[in-house]
């Protein structure tokens, strides 16, 4: 059995100074580093993500109680800005089931971020920002989500039909037996046809996603078709996911809905929504926008690595 640890010494001596600059970023800016917990009481209704859970025994419970790893530290995040904690940021473990492989390991490092008053221009220039200061990169390219779309898989993916969309994800390689969703075509098509074009001259934001994906973003202002929300990607390689938060509790709790029947309709088990987040929606929370981006991938792209494990002390098969 292989003790060793899967990155050399020299990358993990890389990955604690990456780790260094990130903080060095947030401190000089004046935003807060926090902490929140790993295990909670919720877990994700996302039907593209996957919760890992564990049971704890807690004195005043009669039985074990479930709790769930989080998949990011959104939620949590989200309660600390309702209570008025200004700009915060967290640098953390998260925990998504199902994902191992060449750029993933159900364990990875996060590094996520919120800043009050910010809109959709500012969140980007922020990302860029913290690449100018990490990485020494100049400068960002832009493009719009269904331009590249159109460009590279020669589709209209906020107006064509899903059986267009069907039949050029399988043209594309897609092998499914059952249909699938719109979004899992779109999901399929990003992956596998448009990002293999996208960062490969220098760091690319992907923006405006379609409002299916919206997940916990604002719709654009003039533009209902769309979310405020965008993807970095370097060399192909999705490296951040970002938009203008959602503050609106009610149309919180109906896309929570809008997730759990889709968990139905492919036959997944219902998530019950995060009742903590929706009470901090409630009492509210002002305008703000948050990123979460992939330490791992970073240093990933800083590196030239083509695998996580190259980049992680002990990934899942030696961990």
């Amino acid at each position: 059995m292989d003790w060793r640890p899967g990155a050399s010494l020299d990358m993990l001596a890389r990955r604690a100074q990456l780790l260094a600059r990130v903080r060095a970023f947030f401190a000089d800016r004046l935003v807060m580093e926090v902490e929140t917990p790993i295990l909670a009481h919720a877990g994700v209704t996302d039907p593209h993500l996957h919760n890992l859970s564990t049971t704890c025994r807690l004195p005043a419970a009669a039985d074990p109680v479930r709790l769930y790893l989080q998949t990011s530290p959104e939620y949590a995040m989200k309660r600390l800005l309702a209570a008025g904690s200004g700009p915060i940021y967290q640098i953390g473990r998260a925990f998504r089931d199902g994902e191992a492989g060449r750029r993933h390991n159900p364990e990875f490092t996060m590094v996520e971020w919120y800043r009050p008053g910010y809109d959709y221009q500012d969140i980007v220039e922020d990302v860029e920002d913290l690449l100018i200061w990490c990485l020494g990169i100049p400068y960002c390219s832009r493009v719009r989500y269904a331009d590249v779309f159109r460009q590279h898989a020669g589709v209209d993916p906020l107006e064509c039909a899903i059986e267009v969309l069907r039949d050029v994800a399988v043209r594309s390689g897609l092998n499914a037996g059952a249909p699938l969703s719109r979004d899992d075509y779109l999901d399929f098509l990003l992956g596998e046809v448009v990002a293999p074009h996208l960062g490969n001259e220098r760091p690319t934001f992907l923006c405006d996603f379609p409002a299916s994906q919206a997940a916990l973003a604002r719709l654009l202002p003039g533009d209902p078709r769309c979310a405020a929300r965008f993807e970095l990607f370097i060399k192909g390689l999705e490296i951040a996911n970002g938009y203008v938060e959602l503050t609106d509790p009610v149309e919180q709790r109906r896309r929570f809905g809008c997730d759990n029947a889709r968990r139905a309709a492919a036959g997944l088990p219902e998530m019950v929504p995060d009742e903590r987040l929706l009470a901090a929606l409630d009492h509210g929370l002002s305008a703000c926008a948050g990123v979460a981006l992939g330490f791992d991938r970073l240093l990933m792209a800083a590196a030239g690595c083509a695998r996580i494990d190259e980049v992680q002390a002990f990934s899942v098969t030696r961990a």
